[in-house]
């Protein structure tokens, strides 16, 4: 069973307010009469399903292509939350042990990439300490961001930079029971840039 976990990228597809919005243009076309289709993208780096790299949040830290690729690929597991909008996931509610060293928080607080609500929830500082104890090197999200809309001193962000995790957000899990995965979400080697786009997709082990 493969689940793609990677929201449609479409004009439609809301990005964190004040960033660039997806749009093609259309540089040759074959209805037209031209030899070929040859389109541009124009959008943020931090589009749909998307891996943040430690230079989005701490200063001199690694851009996206300086990550190790492996980090994005491999055993995962997916825990539903049970949480109020607005607020940071605590470690109680985390009802199963940590069996993966990639975790991805399914909390449904952001139920549809196409219309940005700002009360969705993020993570709390003590789950991210949890989590790396337990040997998890990646944490994934199925909101915009690991800290909450109106955070500004981004405590999440902080302490998984202190830890050395890779973060994934903008998920669509609402359809992805609880369980055993094998994760892919590859970034972009884009040199020099904080975040990459990813395929998300998860496979029955």
């Amino acid at each position: 069973m493969v689940y793609d976990i990677t929201p449609l990228i479409t004009p439609s597809l809301k990005v964190w307010p004040g960033d660039t919005p997806p749009t093609r243009e259309v540089l040759c076309e074959l209805d037209r009469g031209d030899s070929v289709t040859l389109s541009t993208l124009h959008a943020t780096v931090h589009l749909g399903a998307h891996a943040d790299a430690p230079s989005h949040y701490g200063v001199g830290a690694q851009s996206v292509e300086a990550r190790p690729v492996e980090t994005y690929l491999g055993p995962c597991q997916v825990i539903r939350v049970q949480v109020p909008r607005h607020s940071r996931v605590p470690l109680s509610a985390i009802l199963q042990p940590i069996v993966a060293p990639r975790v991805l928080l399914a909390t449904d607080t952001y139920p549809d990439p196409t219309a940005f609500n700002e009360d969705f929830a993020a993570l709390s500082v003590e789950l991210i300490d949890s989590l790396h104890s337990q040997g998890v090197r990646l944490i994934g999200i199925d909101t915009p961001s690991v800290d909450l809309f109106d955070s500004k001193d981004l405590p999440a962000h902080k302490r998984i930079l202190g830890y050395d995790m890779a973060i994934l957000e903008g998920l669509v899990l609402r359809d992805v029971p609880e369980g055993s995965y094998e994760l892919i979400a590859l970034p972009l080697p884009l040199v020099g840039f904080d975040a990459s786009p990813v395929r998300a997709i998860l496979r029955s082990l």
